[in-house]
């Protein structure tokens, strides 16, 4: 099928109005009119990515960040971000980013599933639609109150990660949580204003963890990588639903620092 066909299948569920003014969506480099039976998905839109993407004999990549960002006044292979356009453009695929459209409308929801959480809301909203409040993040309740350090090891074994860094007290109590996948620092004064008493999220710096915790709010950073590669697999299981007809490889998970 054509690349515009798939696009229309995947903007149906997440439209690219619901993306922030900021983002950068959509069909950012290749051929609409492309025909399509491979696609590749991955988080980001790395040299490792795109040329595992060519080995695979990809005809479109999906992304969740967008390889392209800020502006571009050339595309040429002297620039590191313009050489991986050059790649995809002289390998025929075709590439597709959904970012925030898909935090607001995917990512968000899937989070507060894979965490269990009860009870829930929208943690920052960003529109309404239909009257319905629409936006990042998810705050609500554990099953039961724990001590944060029983929040860490949960959420260890939830997002499957090896390390997290932790700012508040371990033995503080926590009951209603917030997660906001990727870089969270926008969020944390709604997830005070909210109630939270834990927020898990990721890029936390030194400052921002210690104002939280000033204010009453412990913070889990589990990493960008940490809470948003789950993008991967929702995304391959919803084309393989919606588009059988399609071959869909998802790239491996694999964290981009380690701790040692």
């Amino acid at each position: 099928m054509l690349c515009k066909e798939i696009i229309q299948v995947i903007e149906a569920a997440y439209p690219r109005e619901a993306a922030l003014d900021f983002d950068n969506v959509g069909l950012l480099a290749g051929r609409s009119e492309k025909e399509v039976n491979r696609v590749y998905i991955a988080l980001d839109a790395t040299d490792a990515v795109i040329d595992c993407a060519v080995r695979a004999g990809a005809d479109m990549l999906i992304t969740h960040h967008p390889l392209i960002f800020s502006p571009l006044k050339k595309v040429t292979d002297e620039n590191f971000i313009s050489r991986r356009i050059v790649k995809l453009i002289q390998n025929d695929i075709s590439y597709y980013a959904m970012h925030t459209n898909y935090d607001v409308l995917g990512m968000a929801e899937l989070s507060e599933k894979i965490l269990g959480i009860r009870d829930t809301e929208v943690l920052d909203i960003t529109r309404e639609n239909g009257g319905i409040p629409e936006g990042i993040g998810r705050i609500g309740s554990l099953e039961q109150p724990v001590t944060l350090e029983e929040c860490c090891v949960y959420i260890k074994h939830k997002l499957n990660l090896g390390s997290l860094k932790v700012f508040g007290d371990m033995d503080a109590k926590v009951s209603r949580l917030a997660i906001s996948p990727g870089s969270g620092k926008s969020v944390i004064g709604a997830a005070i204003a909210k109630g939270a008493d834990v927020l898990v999220t990721g890029d936390i710096g030194h400052h921002e963890g210690l104002d939280a915790v000033e204010q009453g709010l412990s913070v889990i950073d589990a990493g960008h990588y940490g809470t948003e590669y789950i993008f991967i697999d929702d995304m391959k299981r919803f084309l393989e639903d919606k588009l059988p007809v399609l071959q869909v490889t998802a790239a491996p998970v694999i964290h981009p620092f380690q701790v040692i």
